[in-house]
């Protein structure tokens, strides 16, 4: 499997508990803005790496996704922790 990009997380993101208006989330400017500025709180964090557990067989442990406050933060944990890096 390949690296986990951010157009993946961001797909992941909308698919999961949707976008706010005037936010990009496939431009490179996100990667270090917090989530929550973005619109997504812990919860929307937890369920979009609850499908990435499922489709890619990353394990995160829900502290570490709270911890994650932005989506660079958040790519590391998740490609740092894909099976084949394990």
């Amino acid at each position: 499997m390949s690296e986990y990009t951010l157009p993946e997380l961001a797909d992941k993101l909308r698919e999961c508990a949707g976008e706010s208006e005037g936010i990009d989330l496939d431009s490179d400017a996100v990667l270090d803005v917090p989530f929550i500025d973005l619109g997504y709180d812990s919860l929307a964090l937890l369920q979009v790496t609850g499908v990435i557990k499922r489709e890619r067989g990353v394990e995160l442990s829900d502290d570490a996704v709270v911890e994650a406050e932005t989506p660079r933060l958040l790519l590391k944990m998740i490609n740092a922790s894909l099976p084949e890096a394990a």
